[in-house]
């Protein structure tokens, strides 16, 4: 990499503080802090997520939008990466509060903003809900109706079929694909999975029932449940909805442990869908799965990661395996473009198009240069942005 590209890369291109004022419900006016940071758009509109979270911080979204350029750029979509976030905490705001802070936040990006620009999706505690409090605002604001100036909106106002799982979904194509180059037999694979939200929670139905693999754990924040004759996930999913935990459980044979213990179970793939830094140098001598599919942003450490590598472990690494959220965004922005809504069928035939293909690039690269697949992921992602920069010429050829 050339010293201006790295000149170009190592900062933003854009980044937006603003301040938003909120008529509270007793009347008095509280202001949020927010952001938005637009990282690159060589390839074109910026596109990203908007958190809602009290520990929200610039850095933070720095980082991600840097991560959802890259993210893009894997999947060979036309956008560059975006990301915003509110310091708040959604769960102490009424409706309204919630509603009249989403159009507060719109109103102070809506000039940086757009179809062509620069467009939003949910992410941390925002809802489809909240995005189409977002669009009916920028819609407002334009003089015109603007679906397209958000995605992940609900379907009857312009959202795309098959978002709710299209991460858990993306994910399990390049599963797929990992189990044919390693010869593992789907049908008889054992799983893990360490996270139960939703994206996890999907994978856990997805893996049983488009392949036929055994989940033998499952985790979340309080802990986990083991089963080595496979657990009933309608069960597991009914107990976390009652008890905002899966540990309670009551099949028999099914026992109780912890995160760590169920990252090294002797499984066939490790999904990962919790937080970030749980796989370290510490316990990845121990890790006994053949596959470790990051749904998680950023589970491994990078330390973990050569030592994983040497032991043959073929990680998926976060942003080729959980890039169904946004591939699926950009069909959103695809089909707001063209007025026509694709049925969910079509969705998932293109959303596999795309990640079998973004995988098996990543897998010929890992192969060509001898390194793993994280590092082969950031080499097609990078490469691609720099080829873009050459072309539109902000940087100097060769």
């Amino acid at each position: 990499m050339t010293d201006d590209v790295r000149e170009v890369l190592r900062s933003p291109m854009r980044e937006l503080h603003v301040s938003i004022p909120v008529r509270m419900d007793d009347g008095r006016t509280k202001v949020f802090q927010g952001f938005r940071v637009q990282y690159n758009d060589a390839k074109g509109p910026t596109k990203g997520g908007i958190r809602f979270h009290p520990d929200e911080t610039i850095d933070t979204v720095r980082a991600l939008a840097a991560w959802m350029t890259w993210k893009c750029s894997l999947l060979d979509l036309p956008l560059g990466g975006g990301k915003g976030g509110v310091i708040c905490n959604p769960k102490e705001l009424s409706e309204n509060e919630l509603e009249r802070l989403s159009r507060g936040y719109v109103d102070q990006i809506w000039q940086f903003m757009g179809p062509d620009k620069d467009v939003p999706a949910p992410d941390v505690y925002t809802t489809p809900q909240i995005m189409a409090w977002m669009m009916d605002e920028y819609s407002k604001i334009t003089g015109r109706n603007e679906f397209g100036c958000i995605t992940g909106k609900p379907v009857c106002i312009g959202g795309s079929c098959g978002r709710d799982d299209a991460t858990a979904r993306g994910g399990m194509y390049t599963i797929r694909e990992a189990a044919k180059e390693l010869g593992i037999d789907l049908t008889k694979a054992t799983v893990a999975i360490q996270g139960y939200g939703n994206a996890g929670c999907n994978a856990g139905f997805l893996v049983r029932d488009l392949f036929g693999s055994k989940v033998l754990a499952i985790s979340d924040s309080k802990g986990g449940i083991y089963n080595e004759d496979g657990l009933d996930l309608d069960l597991a999913c009914s107990v976390k909805k009652d008890t905002c935990t899966v540990v309670n459980s009551p099949r028999e044979g099914t026992q109780k442990i912890s995160n760590e213990d169920l990252l090294e179970l002797d499984v066939d793939i490790l999904i990962t869908a919790a937080l970030e830094n749980v796989i370290t140098k510490e316990n990845a001598p121990n890790v006994k799965a053949k596959i470790i599919a990051e749904l998680a942003n950023g589970p491994t450490t990078p330390e973990a990661d050569e030592i994983l590598f040497k032991n043959g472990v073929h990680i998926i690494p976060d942003f080729l395996c959980n890039a169904g959220g946004v591939t699926v965004s950009y069909f959103e922005m695809v089909q707001n473009i063209d007025r026509y809504c694709w049925d969910v069928e079509d969705v998932y035939k293109r959303l596999d198009d795309r990640m079998t293909r973004a995988y098996h690039t990543v897998l010929d690269t890992s192969r060509a240069y001898n390194i793993n697949m994280r590092q082969a992921a950031y080499v097609v992602a990078v490469s691609r942005v720099v080829e873009a920069m050459k072309m539109r010429g902000w940087i100097k050829m060769g």
